[in-house]
C-alpha cells in the first residue's frame, strides 16, 4: 500500500509541475481531457476490473451526477461545491440501488451488461420526458468564473480539480488492492462460488464496488457540466461515455492501478493524431482509430500495463541467466541418482 501511495503522490506532483510549466491552451486541454478519461476508466475499473462485472451502462451514473450538478445550482441556487458533493452522493445512491436490484437476482456476465445498458436508456428517455431536466433541449449552466462557482478562467484550474479526482480514485483502487474488502471482491471475480464457500458475501462485495464506481462516474459528470456548461439527455446517458470508460480500462489493463491512466492517455493521443492527420478525409480517422484499438485488444490482452509486467519478467529472467542460473529440473529420487539400473526391473 505504501508503494502505491508513493507512486500516486509522484504522479500527482509530476502532473502539477507539468501543468504549471505549460502555457499552450492545446496541451492544457489535452491534459484536462486525458485526466477526465482516466477518471472514467478508473471508475469502470473498480467494478469491471476488480469486481469482474462488465457494465455497458456506466453513462447512467455519469448522467445522474451531471444533472444533479446543474439542477441543484440552476433550479435551487445551491453552491457549486455543495452541488458537487450532492452529485457524487446521488450517483452513488443510484449505483447502490442498481446493484441491489441486479445482484439480488444473480445477474452477471452478459445479462448484467445488458441490464446496465437498459437502465441508462431508461434514464435517457426519462430525462427527455420530464420538465425539470430541460427535456430534450437540455440545461445550461450560467458562466460565472470564480473559485466559489467552480468555474476557472484557465484550464489549469480544471486540471487541478480533475487531478484531485483521479488521485482519489487511484487511492481507492490502491486500497482495494490491499484491503480485506478488495481481497473478497477479487475472489468473487475469480470464482464466486468458491468465495462464498470461504465466507465472502458476493452480493455485499459487488454492491460496494458498484457504489464506489458510480460515485466516481458521478464526479466525472459533475466535472463535465462545470467545464462545458451544458448537458442534455444524449450527452448525459448516451453510450459514448460508457464506451470511453470501458475501452480505456481494457486498453490500459483491467484490474491494475495505472492501466486506466495509460489507456486514457493512449486513446486521447491516438484520437488527436488521427484527427489531425486524416481529419480532412471524412471517416478515415475513425477507421484507423478503430483498427488500432482492435489490434491492441488482440495482441495485448493484458493491456498496456501488461507490457511493464512482461518487461520486468524478461529482465529478471535475463539477470538470472547472466548470473549463471540454470533452469531447475525435477529432483530425482536417490535410487535413480545412484543406481544406473533403477527403473529397469
Amino acid at each position: 500500500m505504501r508503494r502505491d501511495c508513493v507512486q500516486i503522490a509522484a504522479f500527482t506532483l509530476a502532473v502539477l509541475l507539468l501543468a504549471a510549466a505549460l502555457d499552450s491552451g492545446v496541451w492544457l486541454t489535452f491534459m484536462m481531457l486525458a485526466l477526465y478519461g482516466a477518471l472514467l476508466a478508473q471508475a469502470w475499473n473498480v467494478l469491471g476490473g476488480y469486481g469482474g462485472q462488465f457494465s455497458f451502462g456506466h453513462a447512467l451514473f455519469f448522467g445522474v451526477g451531471a444533472y444533479t450538478q446543474v439542477i441543484v445550482q440552476v433550479t435551487h441556487g445551491v453552491n457549486a461545491w455543495l452541488a458537487l458533493a450532492l452529485a457524487v452522493a446521488a450517483a452513488a445512491a443510484v449505483g447502490l440501488a442498481v446493484g441491489a436490484l441486479t445482484f439480488r437476482y444473480g445477474l452477471k456476465g452478459s445479462y448484467f451488461a445488458l441490464v446496465t445498458l437498459a437502465f441508462a436508456e431508461v434514464f435517457r428517455i426519462g430525462a427527455v420526458s420530464v420538465g425539470f431536466t430541460g427535456a430534450g433541449v437540455g440545461m445550461m449552466l450560467p458562466l460565472n468564473e470564480s473559485f466559489a462557482n467552480l468555474q476557472f478562467g484557465s484550464r489549469k484550474g480544471y486540471i487541478v480539480l480533475m487531478l484531485a479526482f483521479v488521485a482519489a480514485a487511484a487511492l481507492v483502487t490502491a486500497w482495494i488492492r490491499h484491503s480485506r474488502f478488495g481481497a473478497g471482491l477479487m475472489a468473487v471475480r475469480d470464482n464466486e462460488d468458491a468465495a462464498s464457500a470461504v465466507g465472502v458475501d458476493p452480493q455485499a462485495a459487488k454492491r460496494g464496488a458498484i457504489t464506489l464506481s458510480a460515485a466516481f462516474m458521478g464526479a466525472a459528470g459533475a466535472f463535465y457540466v462545470q467545464v462545458f456548461q451544458y448537458i442534455d439527455p444524449a450527452i448525459a446517458f448516451g453510450p459514448h461515455v460508457s464506451v470511453e470508460a470501458l475501452v480505456a480500462a481494457i486498453v490500459g489493463g483491467m484490474g491494475t492501478l495505472w492501466g486506466p491512466v495509460l489507456g486514457a492517455v493512449a486513446l486521447h493521443t491516438l484520437a488527436d493524431l488521427t484527427r489531425n492527420l486524416f481529419g480532412q478525409l471524412p471517416g478515415l480517422n475513425m477507421v484507423i482509430y478503430g483498427v488500432v484499438l482492435v489490434l491492441i485488444v488482440m495482441f495485448m490482452p493484458r493491456g498496456l500495463a501488461g507490457l511493464f509486467t512482461t518487461a520486468r519478467s524478461v529482465r529478471a529472467l535475463w539477470a538470472g541467466v547472466a548470473r549463471g542460473a540454470a533452469p531447475s529440473s525435477p529432483a530425482l529420487p536417490p535410487a535413480a541418482k545412484h543406481d544406473p539400473g533403477a527403473g529397469h526391473g
